[in-house]
């Protein structure tokens, strides 16, 4: 595999992973809102870091999530729920951020972290598998 690409997904990945602390951290704060958010991008730039293996990115949110799962969810190289997860996360995260006086529950901030935090680490197990990040022990 091309080292530059493998150098980019890793990238990715750390960018996936500064996502989900982030989220861990507001939802610590109370600040639902924003852990909706960023438990999103943790999801999003795990899945771009899955993409840039096909040498494919795009501007659209729907043209990223829409690869990952014709390529890796239809296909069967990741878990079939993923593509829920992925569903779940952006329907909470445009809530979140486009509508007013929206109010994100403790519950549904929790239930989001805790599905980010399960696919990010289905991401890390591919990438594993891939040889694209060393095994964690």
């Amino acid at each position: 595999m091309d080292e530059q690409i493998i150098t980019l997904s890793k990238y990715r990945f750390e960018t996936a992973l500064e996502a989900l602390e982030d989220a861990e951290i507001m939802y610590e704060k109370g600040r639902y809102k924003n852990t909706l958010n960023r438990a999103y991008y943790a999801i999003f730039h795990a899945i771009r870091s899955v993409n840039s293996l096909d040498y494919f990115d795009s501007s659209k949110h729907s043209g990223v999530i829409a690869h990952f799962n014709q390529n890796y969810v239809k296909e069967g190289k990741v878990p079939r729920e993923l593509s829920r997860v992925i569903r779940e996360a952006s329907e909470n995260r445009e809530k979140a951020d486009y509508l007013d006086f929206f109010v994100a529950s403790k519950e549904e901030a929790s239930k989001q972290l805790s599905r980010a935090t399960g696919f990010v680490e289905a991401i890390r197990e591919y990438l594993e598998e891939q040889n694209v990040l060393d095994k964690q022990n």
